[in-house]
């Protein structure tokens, strides 16, 4: 199990950064100039409790949230310098430079999110390059994924795929033995991702939801339950 795990939490229009990590209580801190709400709470707290202890103190936070710091009302993507976007579970800040070389998108050494695009290139193509960008970050981790998987539950995955899907995070079709991941997993943790690809390899020995798949799910992944939590309600 990893030794730290974050996401966010999104409560009354908030976004709260949230820490799991080896520790006996949870703790609250408010940082105003950036407007950044931070929780850390012990790995195995319930998404239903880190709720539960958050709106308890919204009153506080918010109080603590104006002092000093404006929150900046959610906007459409523009997809321009200074924006922000999650990647792996961390938002990132966005720089677009205008250059001449094939338009592309990467991670510098700052960790911000460089794209390079030419002169007049729209909102809707800088969109489309960032998404593609997203998709190559999950097609660099998921054939390890599924590797390693496949020596743990002796099953094969003749091929996978990566799409935009609108209510699912993936899907598995037994007869081919193809699995697909929804592209929006590149947003997440890491730990999500791996939850996913592992929910439908074990569609492979199960084809439904049944008992024998949720033994199956805590015999491979026992924390399987807190990722589902995690990708639920994170970024």
């Amino acid at each position: 199990m990893a030794k730290k795990m974050k996401t966010h939490l999104n409560l009354s229009g908030i976004s709260i950064q949230v820490t799991r990590k080896n520790i006996k209580n949870m703790y609250l801190r408010v940082y105003p100039p950036e407007g950044r709400v931070a929780l850390n709470c012990p790995w195995h707290t319930s998404l239903g409790n880190l709720r539960e202890f958050a709106a308890e103190r919204m009153p506080w936070i918010k109080k603590h949230l104006q002092n000093g710091h404006k929150r900046n009302e959610k906007k459409v993507p523009g997809y321009v310098t200074g924006e922000r976007h999650p990647v792996w579970g961390e938002m990132r800040d966005l720089k677009v430079i205008r250059s001449k070389k094939p338009q592309t998108v990467l991670l510098n050494d700052d960790g911000e999110i460089v794209m390079l695009v030419k002169n007049g290139t729209t909102a809707a193509r800088r969109k489309k390059l960032l998404q593609e960008w997203y998709r190559s970050q999950l097609k660099e981790q998921i054939p390890g994924l599924i590797k390693k998987w496949e020596r743990v539950m002796n099953v094969s995955v003749s091929e996978f795929g990566v799409k935009k899907m609108k209510t699912r995070w993936g899907t598995c079709n037994i007869r081919d033995r193809r699995i697909w991941l929804n592209l929006e997993l590149a947003k997440k943790e890491p730990v999500c991702l791996e939850f996913i690809v592992v929910h439908e390899m074990v569609h492979l020995l199960e084809k439904h939801h049944t008992p024998r798949f949720y033994r199956l799910m805590d015999q491979f992944l026992p924390d399987w339950r807190v990722r589902q939590e995690l990708l639920n309600g994170g970024v």
